[in-house]
This record gives structure tokens, C-alpha cells and sequence, in this order.
């Protein structure tokens, strides 16, 4: 399940429910990503962020993230919730959970999805900074990580 929204969201409550009454779930694994307030690179402190996003679509690219995980490993379920709209440092921005019977599942669906998420997903970040304002451009780092993925899915 994919949603995109402003207000802040409940680990808790997104564990639950990837959770839910299934007894066969022996993980719930979730990943929760948060607003930094610093760019060591450019020694600059956030003082918020506007996160805009292209709906619909971007609702779709997530599914089809989810949609690939589901394909790769054996998952009970899974739920992503990204926020969008002014975000200052410290908020959450998004959370991944992912339930199955094993571990091993979970961690690596988790893993996948946030990794195809930051490259794949359209989301525009820009930044409001102490020295100035910015839209944040994807880092190289995010495109080796989600090509890792695919020379592991060629190695199996």
C-alpha cells in the first residue's frame, strides 16, 4: 500500500497494520527516513524543506516499487508512506515497513524499496537554508546502490 501525504505519520500504527492478524508474519521491518538539519558539504544549516511531488504518478512509481519487491521475495505486505509539503529538520519524511515470514525477506524487500524510492520516485526537494535556497539534485551514491540490486538479481 502507497500513500503520499502532508501529516505526520505512526510507526506504530504502519507496523500494525503490515502486521495485522497474520500468524504466519515472522518480521515486520521498517525503515524510517527523517529531515537532516546539516550538509557538511556545504557547511549549511536547514531551516526547512518543501517536498513537492507530481500526484498520481508518483503514486504509481511506488506501487510499481512495491509491485517489483513483492515479485522478488515471499512478502505478507507492505506499506510506504511519504510525506510531502513543508517539512523542517528532525520530521519524518518517509517510512518503508515490510512484513514476512522471514527475516531475511523483509530486510532485503525494505532495502530495495527505499533504494528504488530515492532514485525512482518524483519527488523534488528543495531546501531553505541559513544561506540561501536550493532544489536538491539526486546523488550519484543513490544510483550505485540501486544498480547493486540489479547486478545481485543477476547473480541469483
Amino acid at each position: 500500500m502507497v500513500t503520499i501525504q502532508s501529516k505526520e505519520f505512526s510507526l506504530e500504527h504502519i507496523a500494525n497494520k503490515v502486521r495485522g492478524n497474520n500468524h504466519n508474519v515472522g518480521a515486520v521491518v521498517t525503515f524510517v527516513g527523517y529531515v537532516r538539519d546539516f550538509d557538511k558539504k556545504d557547511s549549511k544549516h536547514l531551516i526547512n524543506m518543501n517536498l513537492e511531488h507530481y500526484p498520481g504518478m508518483t503514486e504509481k512509481v511506488l506501487q510499481d516499487i512495491e509491485e517489483k519487491a513483492n515479485e522478488r521475495w515471499s512478502l505478507s505486505a507492505v506499506e510506504i508512506v511519504h510525506r510531502v509539503g513543508k517539512l523542517k529538520p528532525s520530521d519524518p519524511i518517509v517510512c518503508v515497513a515490510v512484513a514476512s515470514q522471514h527475516r531475511d525477506n523483509a530486510f532485503d524487500a525494505a532495502r530495495f524499496i527505499i533504494d528504488f524510492l530515492k532514485t525512482e520516485a518524483p519527488f523534488w526537494k528543495k531546501e531553505f537554508t541559513d544561506n540561501g535556497s536550493y532544489w536538491v539534485n539526486e546523488k550519484e551514491s543513490d544510483h550505485k546502490q540501486k544498480i547493486s540490486w540489479d547486478i545481485a538479481k543477476e547473480n541469483d
